[in-house]
């Protein structure tokens, strides 16, 4: 296997406490260390901490919003990550969500494929040391240049969840980032991204034999996440509409209670790895024979592991 990547932080350990760790991952078999950016940490400090606590890793963030900073700060930011980490950084962008940019940032959410796409276009030419002036469908950009571009420009990956974003990131990025799949989906996936193309998918991990546990804390992942709009309609498109009815209907209902209750546990199973650390490694190993290029755990705590043991149990070098 050729990549296996970690999510950082991990929940439950400081950011300040992960240096040790991190160190230890490419001995370990990892060999990407992905962030996040949702209500924690920001998506690039973690990555500058790894750049230099783990110089062998590639890192990038999957992934930072494009309506949350303006284009020419998201290249900066891009920038300077990627002189930490030369040819070792790649910048994942995508719309996320209503929830983070609407409600928590108070942004509109327009056009999410057009401002992901314009964004897409403007990053490759500042990244590239180009002066951009430009009116784009979005947003337009007067005069920009980087002081200083990276002397290697990062890959882009954009995050997609259905046909439009994944044939965007096929034609214009360099690496498509998926989410909450199952194995089989990742054919379904395939067919409208192409088969030659990097894909990345986080894939949430609960390293417990308990599956009673693994289902009670899937539940309320799923719960949180399927009853948003993008992540419905993903759903919606992989065949899942009608086994996740119930609760998307429970939920509109405020009904949280029952929401929790009725989703079925096939579809749990399906979209939260769980069991032994054994089990849950070749669980992963399905998701890359199935045409996953890139793996990106994401330790979900469970089975009263360590944050830390769980993520050596669950190193590729550990089996």
């Amino acid at each position: 296997m050729s990549r296996w990547g970690l999510t950082i932080p991990l929940t439950g350990l400081p950011l300040a406490g992960h240096r040790d760790l991190v160190a230890e991952l490419p001995a370990l078999g990892y060999t990407d260390a992905w962030s996040a950016e949702t209500n924690g940490t920001d998506g690039f400090v973690p990555l500058a901490l790894a750049s230099q606590w783990a110089p062998e890793l590639r890192l990038g963030p999957a992934i930072v919003p494009v309506y949350t900073r303006g284009p020419a700060l998201l290249a900066q930011q891009a920038a300077t990550l990627a002189d930490l980490a030369p040819g070792r950084f790649v910048l994942g962008i995508g719309a996320s969500s209503p929830t983070i940019v609407q409600r928590w940032n108070d942004l509109p959410f327009d056009e999410p494929y057009k401002r992901t796409r314009d964004t897409l276009r403007f990053l490759r030419r500042a990244l590239a040391g180009e002066k951009v002036t430009e009116e784009y469908d979005t947003f337009a950009v007067k005069g920009f240049k980087l002081e200083t571009a990276p002397a290697v420009p990062p890959s882009i990956a954009v995050a997609a969840l259905r046909p439009g974003m994944l044939r965007l990131a096929a034609r214009e990025a360099d690496a498509a980032i998926t989410n909450w799949l199952a194995p089989h989906d990742v054919r379904t996936v395939r067919e409208s991204y192409g088969d030659d193309g990097e894909l990345i998918a986080r894939l949430f991990v609960c390293p417990t034999d308990d599956a009673d546990e693994a289902r009670a804390i899937g539940r309320w992942m799923i719960a949180a996440y399927m009853t948003v709009p993008v992540y419905r309609a993903f759903h919606e498109w992989l065949g899942r509409g009608d086994a996740l009815a119930p609760m998307n209907e429970a939920w509109a209902a405020g009904d949280r209670k029952r929401a929790l209750e009725v989703i079925p546990d096939e579809v749990v199973d399906d979209l939260i790895v769980h069991g032994s650390p054994e089990k849950c490694r070749a669980r992963v190993r399905e998701y890359v024979d199935g045409g996953l290029t890139t793996p990106v755990l994401a330790i979900v705590p469970g089975g009263g592991l360590d944050p830390a043991d769980a993520v050596r149990a669950l190193a590729p070098n550990a089996g």
